[in-house]
């Protein structure tokens, strides 16, 4: 299926690709492009049906969930909400916010301040079309992972192949390539977005000049902790470490952090004297709070059952 390329040639031209683009283009008209691959993952939805789960099961699973008190389960249930509320993203968000209005020609902080009902509608609205789908999309991976691979006894995923069976009731023997289209444009926009969150808040720390509409010429310090976060990445899997069980710990090492995240941003919207009219509603803030306790119950559940 590589036509004779093997797949450890291809990480490093890959990685190679997206800096490049990167460098001499900007995020924005990458993200323009590869978002369309992203559709690719919507597969996954009619893979599960022509898999024939057994939907009964399928929705007593779903809506009456089994609980365990165990390392496992609370290491999964952590790193599901970490996939969910990652922390790189209050980075990434309010400086891509920032980059928006500044697109828009609002180029100094008394510009920027304040918002209007109808901007707040329409980030309102992104927000929940984006949480929507990512997390239909979401149920039906687990859902057709677990029709396929988990039911014939394939519980240990260690590489994208494997991965891309669970797509074989829909494409067969174009699965992989199927499974590696989705990939790449996952990738082409979550890479960038890892890297720039990380350089995003090194910059910040440090009162650098740079963002992801910068040229690195203006911008060197900030681009040069975006590559070197990108080829970190790609020498970790050339010292042997396992690229799904690193994805896995990350994202229950996203669940752990985020808690004191959610908390702080709670505590800030809630204050007059910060928001002015744009105070969160209470409703928000008791989700906010939740949110927060059950994500740090679920660490410490996970902790004391190590």
């Amino acid at each position: 299926m590589m036509t004779g390329i093997r797949p450890y040639y291809l990480t490093p031209l890959y990685t190679i690709l997206i800096i490049s683009l990167l460098f001499f283009s900007s995020y924005r008209h990458l993200a323009r492009i590869f978002k369309w691959l992203t559709l690719v993952l919507f597969a996954y939805i009619v893979a599960a049906f022509l898999a024939h789960p057994d939907w009964g099961s399928v929705w007593r699973a779903t809506l009456v969930p089994q609980v365990e008190w165990s390392s496992a389960f609370l290491a999964t249930f952590v790193g599901i909400l970490g996939t969910t509320i990652s922390p790189y993203l209050f980075f990434w968000q309010a400086s891509q916010e920032v980059e928006d209005e500044r697109a828009q020609g609002k180029r100094t902080v008394k510009q920027r301040k304040g918002a209007t009902d109808a901007e707040l509608r329409v980030a309102r609205t992104d927000v929940l079309i984006g949480m929507f789908f990512s997390n239909v999309v979401m149920y039906f991976i687990i859902l057709t992972t677990a029709a396929t691979l988990h039911a014939h006894g394939h519980t240990h995923i260690e590489t994208a192949r494997e991965a891309a069976e669970a797509l074989r009731p829909l494409a067969g023997r174009g699965a992989y390539l199927l499974f590696t289209l989705g990939l790449i444009g996952t990738g082409m926009l979550a890479v960038p977005v890892l890297a720039g969150s990380a350089a995003y808040a090194v910059a910040e720390a440090n009162r650098w000049r740079g963002t992801l509409e910068d040229r690195p010429r203006s911008a060197r310090r900030f681009y040069a902790v975006v590559a070197v976060s990108m080829v970190l990445g790609l020498a970790s899997g050339f010292v042997g470490l396992n690229a799904v069980k690193m994805l896995f710990y990350s994202a229950v090492l996203n669940g752990v952090l985020a808690p004191p995240l959610i908390v702080l941003v709670v505590l800030l919207t809630s204050k007059p004297e910060l928001m002015g009219t744009r105070v969160s509603s209470r409703p928000l803030r008791y989700v906010g709070w939740a949110t927060a306790v059950i994500m740090t119950a679920a660490a410490i559940g996970m902790f004391a059952t190590m």
